[in-house]
């Protein structure tokens, strides 16, 4: 009898669980299904809100862009006025990029020229080459040019064939040993270690390296660049003032249209958008512009620069970068046409108040 009941009773126990756990997963289902629908309304709520928000800036985009378009002379003069500020920076930074090219390209023939003295004999000059070839392993070469040798030269190079032999067959000149560094040690720092220590040596007249004028080169050249990133922030100030500029006048030519937007509720943000793309466009023209004053300048230099390059029997010619350089415009006269709005919107539209 006892056990009877227990069996009973375990019995709806395990009904009643079940019936407990039935009714828990039927709550979670129900509450998993609420939340995958907020979630799902959520993500569309969003997507309507993002794809209303892109096509307002479309339309103000390209509203903006028809307005410009309605007035062509207008638009071509203020572009044109920014296109000349951002080429003349462009252009020069171009032309120094260029000479900066060139001039890596001869940084790797450093020469030292050590002239001996004047009674060192040919055999001697030979036996210092060789002791240098062995004691400076950085030395690509070593190359001698015997006093016959240096005579020779001079007079096919100089012409003076009367006065050399007004010397009765004296030789005024001396042996000189040209060294040839290796490409890693080209350095101007190890240069100059290696020119003193040469300098220093008792068979040694004069040690001359070669190559310090093109030391000077890069130093008026890093002067240059320095001067022409001044020029061009100096530039760049003046766009801003001109869009600007343009940007206000655009403000105070639409004052009662702006009057009455404030006087229903438009936000500031509203108002700003069709200036700021004013602006963008503005920039983005400009930038076009000075790209192709830039190509045309270096269209007009590449004809006279490989003529030179062919008298010179060399193969140097100008980069333009075409591509590149478009882009970097575009981008600057973006940028600053957007600032240049935005400053302007920002400084005059809060005097515009609905009376």
């Amino acid at each position: 009898m006892t056990s009877g009941r227990r069996i009973a009773g375990r019995g709806r126990f395990a009904t009643s669980s079940r019936g407990i756990g039935a009714r828990l997963r039927q709550g979670s289902e129900a509450l998993l299904s609420r939340l995958r629908q907020s979630i799902r309304g959520l993500l569309v709520m969003f997507a309507q809100a993002s794809v209303a928000w892109v096509m307002r800036h479309l339309q103000v985009m390209f509203a903006t862009l028809g307005q410009l378009v309605g007035a062509p002379i207008a638009t071509l003069m203020t572009g044109a006025v920014i296109g000349v500020a951002l080429a003349l920076p462009a252009g020069l930074y171009v032309l120094l990029e260029n000479a900066r090219g060139i001039s890596q390209g001869w940084e790797g023939v450093a020469q030292i020229s050590l002239f001996l003295e004047i009674d060192r004999t040919d055999d001697e000059a030979r036996i210092l080459a060789e002791e240098l070839q062995r004691q400076y392993p950085q030395l690509e070469r070593v190359r001698l040019i015997t006093r016959s040798q240096a005579l020779a030269e001079y007079q096919q190079l100089s012409g003076f064939d009367a006065v050399i032999e007004a010397l009765d067959g004296e030789n005024p000149l001396p042996a000189v040993l040209v060294l040839y560094p290796t490409a890693s040690y080209s350095d101007l720092a190890n240069i100059r270690t290696m020119l003193d220590e040469l300098q220093g040596r008792d068979e040694v007249e004069t040690a001359q390296f070669d190559l310090e004028w093109l030391k000077r080169l890069y130093t008026m050249m890093e002067i240059i660049q320095r001067g022409v990133l001044s020029l061009g922030v100096l530039l760049a100030l003046g766009v801003l003032l001109i869009v600007g500029n343009t940007i206000r006048l655009g403000i105070w030519n639409r004052r009662e249209e702006i009057e009455i937007a404030k006087l229903f509720g438009a936000s500031d943000a509203f108002i700003r958008r069709p200036f700021l793309y004013t602006g963008l466009w503005y920039g983005l023209l400009g930038g076009m512009i000075a790209w192709l004053f830039v190509a045309v300048f270096f269209g007009f230099l590449l004809g006279p620069i490989d003529e030179l390059a062919a008298l010179y029997h060399s193969s140097v010619s100008l980069t333009f970068a075409g591509g590149e350089l478009l882009l970097i415009l575009l981008a600057v006269g973006a940028f600053l046409g957007l600032s240049g709005s935005w400053f302007a919107v920002g400084r005059h539209l809060d005097d515009i108040q609905p009376s």
